[in-house]
């Protein structure tokens, strides 16, 4: 389980680009670099990190399913992603 403030702070910093996100693009599209400068760093959607929905883990993240892949095993083994099985040979 992550640190809850680093779970806090990446839903921040997703509050911010879902904020700035229209004005980010006009600013793009016009090529006004200075004023883009002048938004806040975190307004950047680079900054986000992919994160485990359930866990907050950062690392192994599986994007197909929105979960770290020690989460993804542990609901796979117990049938609860469906389509998924168990390889055996």
């Amino acid at each position: 389980m992550a640190k809850k403030s680093w779970i806090a702070r990446q839903k921040k910093r997703e509050a911010l680009v879902a904020k700035y996100a229209a004005l980010r693009a006009t600013l793009k599209q016009q090529g006004d670099y200075q004023a883009l400068q002048r938004l806040p760093r975190n307004a950047s959607p680079s900054r986000l990190r992919n994160r485990c929905a359930l866990t907050g883990r950062a690392r192994g993240y599986m994007r197909a399913y929105g979960i770290s892949r020690i989460v993804f095993r542990d609901m796979a083994r117990a049938g609860r992603i469906p389509g998924i099985r168990k390889a055996s040979w």
